[in-house]
């Protein structure tokens, strides 16, 4: 692979941050980088590869000459920059909700579907955090028995919130310890010793009463698997976990799955791990995926209320299989 100059726009995030840590530790082809974020984090250095980077400011003209960008910057900055980056002859990896159903926009995970790179037009979406674990379980089911219906009931970790999310979480629990009241600013009420079924946080619900975070997880589904046939409905939960998404998840198959069928196709799945000894306390937690690439799946039996149906426990961690590996992944096809 020729060395790139690549670009990390929202690179003082949390999940900017990853994105640096992914890239060292792959040891991606860069020719030189190019850390931007908003006006004020203008000038802060950043390490990378034992090399202080200086952040610039996100402008429209930050892109002549990069090769391949980065996004991890909300949105609104993807909607806004993006256009201007592939403008300039870059292609964009965005990991925001900004373009991941625009048809002309191809929505990846390299283990599931690769080949939609190839019909980029300057710009390719990562999927939503808790969408990307799923359909890496999902696919191999999919191959070998044609997946009808999928029932998802998520766990997800506060990080998925960002740097503020993670911080609120600690000071109530820090508060509720010391027997103070804990106040509430990412969340409408404590997430400490507590569990939200609702992500994200204002303006969450949809028309027809579903999250914005669950309708993604529906629609993204369908997309990557480029089956509109797939019947998915979600529940999305926050619970006061630093890192890690944890998914129960139940999968009605047209062919029938022994559970010991399922185990032997995952456990040749590309990315997944199977953890599945519960007689000897083996199983995917959140804890123990923290920091680990691959994706974990256990817990996993045969539906004793359908004839062709499987649950399962599947666990990553969001901020790396989740975002910014997966943007890597895609960049490596690139």
């Amino acid at each position: 692979m020729n060395p790139k100059v690549v670009a990390v726009a929202g690179a003082t995030g949390v999940v900017g941050q990853q994105m640096l840590k992914v890239l060292e530790d792959r040891d991606y082809p860069i020719k030189s980088l190019k850390l931007l974020a908003s006006a004020r984090s203008k000038g802060k250095t950043i390490q990378f590869k034992g090399e202080d980077v200086v952040v610039e400011e996100l402008t429209e003209n930050s892109f002549k000459g990069v090769d391949v960008a980065l996004f991890s910057a909300g949105g609104g900055t993807s909607k806004k920059f993006a256009p201007f980056a592939a403008k300039d002859g870059c292609v964009v990896v965005d990991n925001s909700s900004a373009w991941r159903m625009d048809p002309d926009v191809p929505l990846v995970v390299p283990e599931v579907n690769p080949d939609a790179v190839k019909k980029h037009k300057g710009i390719i979406a990562n999927p939503n955090c808790s969408t990307i674990q799923m359909v890496v379980v999902l696919k191999p089911l999919h191959d070998a028995a044609t997946i009808k219906r999928v029932v998802v009931a998520t766990y997800q970790a506060v990080s998925g919130g960002g740097i503020n999310a993670i911080n609120e979480m600690y000071e109530q629990i820090d508060a509720m310890l010391a027997g103070k009241e804990p106040q509430c600013k990412e969340f409408p009420y404590p997430i400490a010793f507590n569990v939200l079924p609702q992500i994200p946080g204002s303006n969450a619900y949809t028309d027809n009463g579903y999250t914005s975070e669950e309708m993604k997880m529906v629609n993204e589904t369908k997309k990557i698997l480029g089956d509109d046939s797939v019947r998915v409905t979600a529940t999305t939960v926050r619970v006061p976990v630093h890192t890690g998404h944890s998914e129960s998840v139940n999968v009605e198959t047209e062919k029938k799955l022994t559970a010991d069928q399922a185990r032997d196709i995952l456990s040749k799945a590309p990315g997944v791990v199977v953890q599945d000894d519960p007689a000897n306390q083996i199983f995917p937690h959140a804890l123990d995926a923290h920091g680990k690439y691959d994706t974990f799946v256990g817990r996993i039996r045969e539906d004793v209320s359908h004839p062709s149906a499987l649950d399962m426990w599947v666990v990553s961690d969001n901020l790396l299989k989740g975002a910014a590996l997966n943007t890597i992944q895609i960049a490596e096809l690139l």
